[in-house]
């Protein structure tokens, strides 16, 4: 079984954020980047498969050379070669398109990618490259098994979750449950040394619109200060709720 993680590098969630020229553009200085989570619990399944059933797996991340860390990363964590498709990440149908013509080259049975990225969060990539190639899809996938061309696994529906069974080729967006936190991979130091001999082979984008385009970034407004109220003081957590928060 071939399977194609894809793999998004987006800001730490810890990292400070700013915007430039005029809030049109994020500030990448002194940002941290890391494996989109969604990815990475991707990624721990797709290894997990390396080891149980064979699989070889394959990463692949649309963006520029800053990038390469997190895809040696993801080497590092197992990941048997990386593909980086060298261009700007601008929109989703723009990614959708590139990740496509690598899966329709690749022959992959199995891709994987998170359901949304935790910069955006705009949660369109999956589904459009399933569009795009006509394949299966599965969206918010929380657990997966594959025997033979057979799959089976679990969704996240409104109110609760659903068993789908379906056949290879087949997209999935991923998220947390795909394994358990305590089963994400930490790069050893034979996993580092062993990456920087692994195939990342660069390739250039095919022609695609750019369809939407970031016109300004606004920062959350700042919480309003706590105002703290006695537990005797029951009259006056009744007014303020009622003439202040207004919400009795």
């Amino acid at each position: 079984m071939k399977i194609l993680v894809c793999i998004s590098h987006v800001p730490d969630t810890t990292s400070k954020i700013n915007f430039s020229n005029g809030d049109s553009e994020f500030d990448t200085n002194g940002v941290q980047y890391v494996i989109n989570p969604n990815d990475e619990f991707g990624l721990t399944r797709a290894i997990w498969f390396q080891e149980q059933q064979g699989a070889t797996v394959t990463v692949v991340n649309v963006g520029g050379p800053d990038t390469e860390p997190t895809l040696r990363k993801a080497l590092a964590i197992g990941a048997n070669e990386a593909i980086r498709v060298n261009a700007n990440p601008t929109d989703g149908f723009f990614v959708a398109k590139q990740l496509a013509e690598v899966i329709k080259n690749g022959g992959y049975d199995l891709v994987i990618a998170g359901k949304e990225s935790l910069d955006y969060n705009g949660g369109m990539v999956p589904g459009m490259i399933a569009g795009i190639l006509g394949s299966n899809f599965l969206n918010s996938c929380t657990a997966i098994t594959v025997e033979g061309n057979n799959v089976k696994a679990v969704r996240e529906i409104d109110g609760g979750k659903e068993t789908v069974s379906t056949t290879l080729p087949l997209i999935i967006g991923g998220q947390k449950g795909l394994v358990e936190e305590k089963d994400l991979r930490i790069p050893n130091m034979r996993g580092i040394m062993t990456a920087r001999t692994k195939a990342l082979t660069i390739l250039e984008p095919v022609d695609a619109p750019v369809n939407t385009k970031a016109v300004k970034f606004e920062k959350p407004a700042p919480k309003s200060a706590v105002k703290l109220v006695s537990p005797d003081n029951l009259d006056e957590l009744i007014n303020l709720l009622h003439n202040e928060a207004k919400v009795i």
